[in-house]
């Protein structure tokens, strides 16, 4: 597997380089953020491991420009900045996890492997061109990224996409805020952040219409998609 370091710390880097590759993956490194654009579309890592704070432009503008391009590798947040807000900012703007700075080696390579195997299970679904899912008039086109309300295409987001996937493949079923948080952004404990219901009232607000609201709130218990 190719992981693609973003970050403009030496001492770090090096770090970062000796252990992944100690266990067996293989590395590259960017030092600044135009070296990275380039690489993010040369080279296509599987994973990337991203510093927020780089010589030439922030981590977030990474995120903004590996999204724009539709890059659907999944990216690790390693940064200095450690308050809830900087990592709901990353989440909101296409991270998949988040790692504040200082942390344990072990912990680390624990989340990327967390990351390939779902972005494993991702490709699988997207290499099966033309799969559906329907929900009453619903339907969510797999492997071309689409969504349909009827003939009308819904533009989404990455995270919105795959929000809308888990739903409807569990029809009929009370998903937790706990088990959203963990298949969408990777996020294995409950934390102080209302993403998952920001996430759904842009959802409601984009495939909602008058004569049918997909996404019911079950107090107490979560969300769930109604067929």
């Amino acid at each position: 597997m190719d992981i693609l370091i973003i970050e403009d710390n030496r001492r770090i880097s090096e770090f970062l380089i000796k252990g992944l590759e100690e266990s067996g993956f293989s590395v590259s490194l960017a030092e600044n953020g135009t070296d990275a654009r380039e690489q993010i579309t040369i080279c296509q890592p599987d994973l990337i491991l991203l510093d927020i704070m780089l010589p030439d432009m922030d981590g977030y503008e990474i995120l903004q420009y590996a999204r724009f391009k539709k890059l659907h590798t999944p990216i690790l947040v390693l940064s200095a900045l450690g308050q809830t807000e900087d990592k709901i900012k990353a989440l909101d703007m296409g991270a998949d996890d988040y790692l504040s700075k200082p942390f344990h080696f072990a912990e680390l390579v624990s989340r990327i492997n967390a990351l390939l195997r779902r972005q494993k299970i991702y490709n699988k679904d997207m290499d099966l061109d033309h799969q559906l899912l329907i929900c009453d008039d619903l339907s969510i086109d797999i492997g071309r990224h689409i969504v349909k309300r009827g003939e009308e295409v819904i533009s989404l987001t990455h995270q919105e996409f795959m929000l809308l996937k888990i739903f409807m493949e569990n029809q009929n079923k009370v998903l937790s805020r706990s088990q959203l948080l963990n298949s969408v952004w990777g996020i294995n404990h409950t934390t102080h952040t209302n993403i998952v219901d920001v996430y759904i009232s842009y959802l409601r607000n984009k495939i909602d219409s008058e004569k049918k609201k997909y996404i019911e709130t079950v107090k107490g218990r979560g969300y769930i998609l109604r067929s």
